[in-house]
């Protein structure tokens, strides 16, 4: 094994620390390719440290320049902002990418392969927003401000375009409102078309689509698409679309990329109402793990990764219960490092 590759964990809340452990125990069976320099966040680090995003863990990402990390929490009231949304401004994290293939066949949607990048940090998600009063009523008016810019645009689209290329990818297809929203996604699809034909014409196929028609087009014939990149909102929305056609939540990855960091995660949620109880799905977050290992050019243990997890959920019939089985989260992932020692 080469030399061990310097990384933040961040178990999180909730069921957190469940998949956490089952990830490090699988990396572990994989040789021990990463360093850990484990970090505290989310709801419990309000009352360590004042904040659930605390200065030490955004050091050792700015350090490492890589992370893996379990749900976070941001508490309600109180004034404390999106941890995720901290992060992904704190170190820029511009791309955020969302694979979804179907794992388990023989659901209402089979051989689904496509990948969602959704820009992260422009569009309505700037949050600039306020309230007009009228007469008594000091909510009576509610305001937003969506900002798109040029360069932001291009930096996505040329990080989806590339990852198109490198990942062998024969089409994307750019959503949009343009034809209401005509500046705000309009400078979206005008950069993507210009950038396209300018750089990678041939290379792939590119397609342009409103994106209330795509949202129709991928539950009526998900396999028409192939890598989808578009702006922040409706990147948001598709991607969490598109995961429903594998499973949900529970069987898709995530990682947020910047030019300087890149966080990878389980995109559901902290499960409070099961946590400790030992029957968490590690899928969604043992499959960004595999990401990491394609973003650190460890592709071939990515890949006995990613089989494994096949074969364990396939070959062996071992579920947790949100798939329809019985395993819990430890039995999950001691017959997924099984199955990594045949390999």
């Amino acid at each position: 094994m080469p030399t061990k590759v310097p990384a933040t964990l961040i178990p999180g809340d909730g069921i957190g620390p469940e998949i956490i452990a089952s990830a490090e125990a699988v990396f572990e069976a994989l040789g021990t390719p990463f360093e850990w320099d484990r970090q505290a966040a989310g709801l419990g680090s309000i009352k360590s440290a004042g904040d659930p995003l605390p200065a030490a863990a955004l050091d050792s990402i700015r350090r490492n320049r890589l992370a893996l990390k379990g749900p976070l929490e941001t508490p309600s009231g109180g004034g404390y902002r999106s941890v995720n949304v901290r992060l992904r401004e704190e170190f820029q994290l511009f791309a955020n990418l969302r694979p979804a293939r179907t794992l388990i066949p023989g659901g209402r949607f089979d051989k689904i392969d496509l990948v969602v990048v959704r820009e992260n940090l422009e569009g309505l998600y700037i949050g600039h927003e306020h309230y007009i009063q009228i007469g008594d009523d000091p909510h009576a008016v509610a305001m937003g401000t969506g900002v798109n810019t040029r360069e932001g645009c291009r930096r996505l689209l040329e990080f989806a375009f590339e990852h198109a290329v490198a990942s062998g990818r024969k089409k994307v297809t750019i959503v949009h409102k343009a034809n209401i929203l005509k500046a705000l996604t309009g400078i979206f699809l005008e950069t993507g078309v210009k950038l396209y034909e300018t750089k990678y014409q041939g290379r792939f196929a590119l397609e342009t689509m409103i994106v209330d028609a795509c949202a129709m087009k991928l539950v009526l014939d998900p396999w028409q698409f192939d890598v989808i990149v578009t702006t922040n909102l409706f990147g948001d929305i598709l991607s969490d679309l598109v995961a429903g056609l594998v499973g949900g939540l529970g069987m898709t990855p995530g990682a947020n990329i910047g030019a300087s960091a890149a966080i990878f995660e389980a995109v559901h949620g902290s499960a409070p109402d099961i946590a400790g109880k030992g029957i968490a799905n590690p899928t969604a977050l043992l499959l960004a793990g595999a990401m990491m290992l394609d973003h650190c050019r460890l592709g071939e243990l990515a890949r006995r990764l990613r089989q494994a997890i096949s074969d364990t959920l396939n070959l062996d019939k071992v579920r947790t219960g949100d798939l329809g089985g019985n395993s819990t989260t430890g039995q999950f992932t001691k017959a997924l490092i099984a199955r990594i020692a045949k390999a």
